[in-house]
């Protein structure tokens, strides 16, 4: 029968250097996750070394919070064994926790270099999806957090030793590293066509982004067999999804009206960079059409 087939190896040895793979995957995703980024928020009018300050504060957060929501929500693993909490190349990285603390780092470099807050947020909604689609792929070198066993075609090998004690003397599993890939591949394609085909307020196209990783996560989660903390008989991220699903779901179906623009102007502030564009709601010149005051019109139009 038909199968993935899990990688015999997880690291390369060049020379006296280790490379490994799980490593170098996160790696690949943050890099085309900054490019992205870099190209949106540029097209907003914001220099490329903004971007790149954005992108630095961003990922050292992320990091940073990812390993930290992982050994929170599985602290149980690492009891009596603590040293190894900060041993990321043996995977073990939340992403809600990277979204959350690179969220609060973006709203400090927002603030502290007077841009609006949805610029950075609008501009990395797209982007993200990109890196963890990438990143997935390190957890299939680990053959480390897959679904339920299944002889589905497209189902995925594990090696005994990587297998649950219950699940010893099943072979293959799903492949979730791959649905999740798909997924934020998907979600990717939609928010990037959102955004050219609709003029959404300040903040919503994060929001959606939000919700539609959130959707595909909560699923992706009921068929995971790896080791995870609970809550009420329940895995902590189901209760993490369904939380950041409601909260997504207010926050795009909240009608603020102009108080979008004015929450905007607070991260603003003065001496904000100008963007080119007109604001919302601005009043437009019109041209006149004769010929024999076109020169006037043309004069009153650079002035405003």
């Amino acid at each position: 029968m038909a199968s993935i087939p899990s990688p015999s190896w997880r690291s390369l040895d060049i020379g006296s250097l280790e490379l490994r793979a799980y490593g170098l995957m996160i790696a690949l995703g943050v890099v085309a996750a900054a490019w992205l980024f870099s190209r949106r928020f540029t097209q907003r009018g914001h220099s490329p070394d903004l971007a790149t300050s954005a992108t630095v504060w961003a990922v050292i957060a992320g990091l940073i919070g990812a390993r930290v929501y992982h050994v929170i929500t599985d602290w149980k693993s690492f009891r009596g064994n603590w040293g190894e909490a900060w041993q990321i190349w043996e995977g073990g990285l939340g992403i809600p926790g990277a979204v959350m603390a690179a969220a609060l780092a973006m709203w400090v470099f927002a603030r502290a270099k007077k841009i609006p807050l949805s610029d950075v947020a609008d501009s990395v909604a797209p982007a993200l999806p990109l890196g963890q689609a990438i990143g997935r792929w390190g957890n299939w070198f680990n053959q480390e957090l897959y679904g339920r066993p299944t002889d589905l075609p497209w189902a995925l090998e594990i090696d005994p030793r990587y297998r649950p004690d219950k699940y010893r003397a099943d072979e293959t599993f799903h492949p979730t590293f791959l649905y999740e890939c798909i997924w934020n591949l998907a979600l990717m394609g939609v928010l990037l066509w959102v955004s050219k085909r609709f003029t959404l307020k300040p903040g919503r196209l994060f929001g959606l982004y939000v919700l539609g990783y959130a959707l595909g996560r909560l699923w992706i989660e009921t068929i995971r067999v790896d080791f995870a903390s609970e809550l009420a008989g329940v895995r902590v991220n189901i209760w993490v999804m369904l939380a950041l699903i409601a909260g997504s779901v207010v926050f795009l179906l909240w009608r603020r009206g102009s108080q979008d623009e004015a929450l905007d102007s607070e991260s603003l502030g003065d001496g904000a960079p100008e963007h080119g564009a007109p604001e919302h709601g601005a009043p437009e010149h019109e041209a006149h059409e004769d010929h024999e005051e076109q020169d006037t019109a043309q004069n009153i139009t650079s002035e405003a």
